[in-house]
C-alpha cells in the first residue's frame, strides 16, 4: 500500500520520504512529505480468514514556506480521496527538527478488499 501513497504524493514533484529517515547530516529538501504507517488491521473475518485490511497513514508536509504547507497538504488530500484514500479534516500542525521548515500532517486511511 506504501507503493500507491508514495506514487501519489510523488506527482507533486516534492521527495516523499518515511518519516524518521532523513540522515543526521543530510540537508531537508525546501519542500517535502513524509509519511508514516501507524496501522494495517484486519477487518471484515469470515471462515476463519480476513477479507479486508485497513491501512492508517500519517501524512505531514514540510516547507519553508508557511503557506506551502497549507495549499500542498490540501491538494495531496483532494488527490489522495480521489485514489480511494480516506481522509477527514483539515490537516494538523506537526513539529519540524529545523526551525527553518513548517509542517502540517493529516491522517489517511485506505481499506484493501481481500
Amino acid at each position: 500500500m506504501e507503493d500507491l501513497l508514495i506514487e501519489i504524493l510523488s506527482t507533486f514533484g516534492y521527495p516523499v520520504r518515511l518519516q524518521g529517515s532523513l540522515a543526521e547530516d543530510e540537508a531537508y529538501p525546501d519542500h517535502f512529505f513524509t509519511f508514516w504507517n501507524r496501522s494495517s488491521d484486519s477487518q471484515s473475518h469470515y471462515d476463519n480468514d480476513e477479507r479486508a485490511i485497513v491501512y492508517n497513514y500519517d501524512v505531514n508536509f514540510y516547507s519553508i514556506d508557511p503557506e506551502r504547507v497549507y495549499s500542498a497538504l490540501r491538494e495531496a488530500k483532494q488527490l489522495l480521496k480521489a485514489n480511494g484514500f480516506i481522509v477527514s479534516g483539515d490537516g494538523y500542525s506537526v513539529a519540524s527538527d529545523e526551525p527553518t521548515h513548517d509542517g502540517r500532517g493529516m491522517n489517511v486511511s485506505y481499506l484493501k478488499q481481500l
